[in-house]
């Protein structure tokens, strides 16, 4: 695997970030993952002292900063193992998930809200009971009802219910929040919740039985035999897509600069169609194969929420966060990545 380098420095983080993290052992949940590599990349920029949690020894995202960061053993669905491998944090960033592709989510409601929620509940009590300085609650927009406001206010969080193909993982990141809350209020944990919204880029996961979006499109895009780019939906449904640099500096600005265990939004207030995606991602892709490859869409398949879009007014006057790529870049960054990196069946006569 090609190392992929950070494009945010510790000159992109407010000068109170740099401060806070300098130094700090910091312990991240999910950090061999996609989001949580990132993280770990640029908490290394900021002089932090990572603690990686992982269940398994693949860290193939973090080979190339093994030697600088520690990696303990844990099974976060014990709480004996977590409370023991959160020993000497000063900080912990909780971003271990369950989570998969729509249809997934959709028939396996309970299993993702009960799976999320046991991780959930052994990290915060540890975290609590080795008193630690912060804990950082990585929500989602998938707390947000079906019908919302357009740009989303992150006062409709707790507003009706989540969008019903992702109500396990919806209702346990709502959960989530109140029980930070609960904790900042019972135990005085200093607490602080990033609520992002729809995360790409290099490292993502490209399986298209369980990936999102973006890294499905560009699989199918590469592996395409016709010509034919097969999307679900009409690509009316829209999304706010955050680059994978920007998700990770905002967790780790709201986590340094916004303890209030009160929800800050991170993403972009470009709102972009499916069908305008499923177009730039074709594009982008028939110039890498030589091939023109247009999108083909299923009226009738699973979409999710019909509108998503950020409202980034509460991000920008708390703690000065605007993400820095946008989705065109972003991209095609993420294709090169994905073209470097995974193994793809690309037809012989291209």
């Amino acid at each position: 695997m090609k190392p992929y380098a950070s494009m945010s420095s510790a000159s992109d983080f407010h000068s109170d970030t740099t401060e806070f993290f300098r130094g700090r052992i910091v312990a991240i949940t999910g950090g061999t993952g996609f989001i949580g590599s990132h993280v770990v990349d640029q908490l290394l920029r900021l002089g932090a002292k990572p603690i990686v949690l992982s269940r398994t020894n693949n860290i193939k995202f973090l080979r190339n900063c093994q030697s600088e960061i520690e990696i303990r053993e844990c099974d976060l669905e014990s709480n004996g193992s977590t409370f023991k491998t959160l020993e000497g944090a000063s900080a912990v960033l909780n971003l271990a998930a369950k989570v998969a592709g729509l249809e997934y989510n959709q028939k396996h409601s309970a299993s993702i809200f009960h799976q999320n929620m046991q991780i959930f509940l052994n990290v915060i009590k540890a975290a609590q009971l080795q008193r630690v300085e912060r804990f950082l609650v990585t929500s989602s927009a998938c707390v947000y009802p079906r019908e919302c406001k357009i740009p989303t206010p992150e006062e409709e969080g707790f507003f009706s219910e989540p969008e019903p193909t992702n109500s396990g993982y919806g209702w346990a990141k709502r959960m989530q929040e109140y029980l930070g809350a609960q904790y900042a209020r019972e135990f005085g944990l200093s607490v602080s919740i990033a609520r992002p919204y729809n995360a790409y880029g290099p490292r993502d996961n490209f399986d298209t039985s369980s990936s999102h979006v973006i890294p499905a499109l560009i699989r199918k895009a590469f592996e395409t035999t016709d010509g034919f780019l097969n999307v679900w939906g009409d690509g009316s449904h829209s999304r706010s897509f955050l680059y994978v640099d920007d998700f990770a500096r905002g967790l780790l600005e709201v986590a340094a600069r916004y303890p209030m265990a009160d929800p800050v939004n991170l993403g972009t207030p470009e709102e972009t169609t499916i069908r305008d995606l499923a177009a730039h991602i074709a594009d982008i892709v028939s110039e890498i194969r030589g091939l023109a490859i247009r999108p083909r869409f299923e009226p009738t398949a699973l979409t999710g929420q019909p509108r998503r879009c950020c409202d980034v007014s509460k991000a920008v006057r708390v703690l000065g966060f605007t993400p820095q790529i946008g989705l065109i870049e972003g991209l095609k960054r993420t294709v090169e990545w994905f073209a470097a990196n995974e193994s793809y069946t690309l037809p012989a006569h291209v």
